[in-house]
């Protein structure tokens, strides 16, 4: 029963909970600076409006540079972010 429980927890909180901002800022630093700064975050013109389009905005960005993270790699990007710049609840 107990097992259960905490499985169903993980399943409503998403994947976004478990996620290590701080790995996410380490793969950032190492591998989306060398194309652009922190700017592009904090533009008034951003493209990115909720926690689905970053999520698909560092999938495009690692499709582009090649880099072929895990699942969980994105996720630590899109928790890094969000808790520094974005903010989506």
């Amino acid at each position: 029963m107990k097992r259960s429980l905490i499985f169903a927890a993980l399943l409503t909180t998403g994947s976004y909970a478990l996620a290590d901002a701080e790995h996410g800022q380490q793969l950032h630093d190492k591998h989306c600076m060398k194309c652009h700064d922190t700017g592009v975050y904090t533009r008034e013109d951003r493209r990115v409006a909720n926690q689905d389009a970053l999520v698909k905005q560092v999938k495009r960005c690692e499709l582009n540079l090649g880099l072929q993270w895990f699942d969980s790699d994105v996720n630590d990007v899109v928790q890094h972010l969000n808790q520094s710049f974005y903010q989506f609840k």
